[in-house]
């Protein structure tokens, strides 16, 4: 149960929040260039700024942000809403660790944050997993079809995604040698292939230039307080992650990896947490395959069952081939590229310059292959193995 004003909060998110936004990205996209907003719409952006903090101010004055892990989730989302508003709409000064304009906004997302365990802003679990919809409506930052294209089809890949993984986690108590983990080694690569699916939608329908100028300005990094939090990304849950781990495509002591995981645990639920922290400590499927292939390839179960393996490895990696190959190049390299903006500090809700991200991106990419590059950790010969394995007893 939620109070009274956080429920004023939430109908306000939900219509007058989301209708000034729609209209304040018509009056960007129809400007040249489209990435400027500075004058433009001071009228709409004073009555978000006004209204979002008339709610914040009678929640700080209530008190009670203690109604539960859920509602107190929820009411984090609508704060960090208004907070990415704003700083995609640059009221005030929001490079500044010192923004006046954000000070009670800041003060409860941090004291929601650190009460739950989570980043003290909006996560993507707020726009996918845990998302109500009241009479078919989800909560979006603006009624525009294009971000309701993004965040549908990019839910049906997480929870995609989450499918793979549970059944891969399902594999562990079972061993290899399982009948049953055959049909769960196919389901988790139905599930990466259903993954795939969403993402070939998505290429084919979602307009770059409406997600570049007007659905990616929300997901920027900005402050909170005097720290800066990178912006949500479509990636922050356990599941893509634990797919890797337990696959054994990437590996929790690669100091490269595991960095990246430090850095999105609290961007995660923690729940989510839990599992991936779980997850990290497990034998992986790959290195279970090969300690079996020199003595037991010639068993009946582990030609099936490897072959299984492979075919739901093979699809993790068409996935992230796809991600980068397709869906950055089109909605962020190219864009960037045509808008000369390539070099611009806050390009990227990770925060890094876009060059630096796409570097880090191709390399994650090249894990989830097992590609044969040199010097990244991948596990191409480990691969290879396996597939020669099957090949002698064939």
């Amino acid at each position: 149960m939620t109070t009274k004003t956080a429920q004023n909060f939430e109908r306000w998110i939900r219509s007058e929040f989301r209708e000034l936004n729609t209209e304040l990205e018509n009056l960007y996209f129809a400007e040249q260039p489209r990435d400027v907003v500075s004058g433009i719409g001071n009228e709409f952006k004073q009555q978000l700024y006004a209204a979002g903090n008339q709610h914040i101010e009678r929640l700080i004055r209530e008190g009670n942000t203690d109604e539960g892990f859920d509602s107190g989730f929820e009411l984090l989302g609508n704060v960090g809403f208004f907070m990415a508003a704003c700083r995609r709409h640059e009221i005030g000064d929001p490079l500044s660790p010192n923004e006046p304009a954000m000070q009670k906004a800041s003060a409860l997302a941090m004291q929601l944050g650190a009460s739950l365990g989570v980043t003290p802003r909006f996560a993507s679990a707020h726009l996918e997993t845990h998302n109500l919809a009241i009479d078919g409506r989800y909560k979006s930052f603006t009624s525009l079809d294009d971000e309701a294209l993004f965040l549908e089809y990019n839910i049906r890949g997480v929870f995609a995604f989450i499918r793979a993984s549970e059944a891969l986690r399902h594999c562990l108590p079972l061993g290899i040698s399982h009948p049953v983990t055959f049909d769960l080694l196919t389901q988790a690569r139905k599930a990466l292939d259903d993954v795939a699916v969403s993402n070939a939608a998505l290429f084919k329908k979602l307009d770059a230039d409406r997600f570049f100028y007007s659905v990616r300005p929300y997901y920027k990094p900005h402050y909170v307080g005097a720290v800066e939090y990178r912006g949500a990304n479509a990636g922050d849950f356990a599941g893509i992650n634990v797919v890797d781990l337990l696959l054994g495509l990437c590996r929790a002591d690669d100091p490269y990896y595991s960095q990246m995981l430090v850095e999105k645990f609290l961007y995660m639920r923690p729940d989510d947490q839990l599992v991936l922290r779980d997850c990290m400590r497990r034998p992986s499927l790959l290195d279970q395959f090969l300690d079996a292939q020199q003595e037991l390839a010639g068993r009946d179960w582990y030609q099936r069952n490897a072959e299984a393996f492979l075919q739901a490895c093979a699809a993790h990696g068409r996935v992230a081939s796809q991600h980068h190959d397709m869906l950055v190049s089109k909605f962020i390299e190219q864009p960037s590229v045509a808008a000369g903006v390539t070099d611009k500090a806050d390009l990227t809700a990770s925060g890094p310059p876009l060059p630096v991200l796409l570097k880090s991106l191709q390399r994650l990419r090249d894990l989830r292959n097992a590609a044969d590059v040199p010097d990244i950790g991948s596990r191409h010969q480990d691969i290879k193995l396996i597939k020669a394995s099957l090949e002698k007893s064939a």
